[in-house]
């Protein structure tokens, strides 16, 4: 048995989204883990500003749906992945794979196809970007193109740390200039905005000026920078110069405390 709700609206701050049309979910859901639901599913449509709130939405939402029957227990582990994978993009710059080719004609029925691998913020920019540089390296426009797939690439393990070096080529206000950056970062993703960051503020290089040549995953011994370098210790420790005490649950906690807390470890 399905219920179904044709009209909802979700306001979260200034941010505001609005869905219409027919939902239908499992009848043993309830009302409560649907609410959460349709809460969470109106931030992801918002996008990365309000990522916390998604994070502090799909705990208590897969915690209803546990409780519920084998249906509801899939639904709340696909959810559940969904919501990690949309936590972890959040990074201005995606990795794409385009895929095109130029027109088939009567004189070439079977053009050759070329891959490329670019960043850009969405498809349609890497769409762009693909155009561009094919239209430099071979005679092939977007007029007598087409594109036959585009894909994101997902980084393996987005939870490991790793030195990712990357070759580059940028346009200054005097010549081109080609260079090499390392960076460390759980993502190549994370590695790639930080270059472009770093760029913006040491060399004044906007983001459409620079074209990155090689990105790879560089193992320690092979590393040339000090500022990756350093990290590459297993006994670094980080001093906590400041420690907040919280209360251990909401019911202990007060505005004004009879004793003087220490903050000093």
């Amino acid at each position: 048995m399905l219920r179904c709700q044709n009209i909802f609206a979700v306001s979260l701050g200034s941010h505001k989204c609005w869905a219409l049309g027919l939902m239908a979910y499992p009848s043993d859901i309830g009302d409560q883990a649907y609410t959460l639901m349709l809460c969470t599913w109106a931030i992801m449509a918002v996008g990365s500003a309000t990522i916390h709130y998604l994070a502090y939405i799909s705990k208590p939402l897969t915690r209803v749906l546990s409780r519920g029957g084998e249906r509801s227990r899939e639904i709340a582990g696909r959810f559940l992945a969904a919501s990690r994978d949309r936590e972890m993009v959040n990074h201005r710059f995606h990795q794409y794979q385009v895929v095109g080719r130029g027109l088939p004609s009567e004189s070439d029925e079977h053009p050759k196809m070329y891959r490329m691998k670019l960043w850009a913020t969405n498809e349609v920019c890497a769409k762009s970007k693909f155009w561009y540089f094919l239209r430099k390296l071979k005679k092939v426009k977007k007029s007598n193109g087409q594109v036959l797939a585009i894909n994101e690439i997902f980084e393996k393990k987005p939870t490991t740390i790793k030195n990712y070096g990357i070759w580059l080529r940028y346009q200054s206000r005097t010549g081109y200039h080609n260079m090499y950056k390392e960076f460390r970062d759980t993502t190549l993703n994370g590695a790639v905005d930080q270059m472009y960051t770093e760029l913006a503020s040491r060399h004044r290089v906007r983001h459409h000026c620079i074209q990155i040549i090689k990105t790879a995953t560089i193992p320690a011994k092979l590393c040339k920078r000090e500022s990756t370098k350093q990290f590459h210790n297993s006994k670094i420790k980080f001093p906590l110069v400041f420690k907040k005490v919280r209360p251990p649950s909401r019911k202990l906690k007060t505005t004004y405390k009879a004793s003087r807390p220490n903050l000093f470890v």
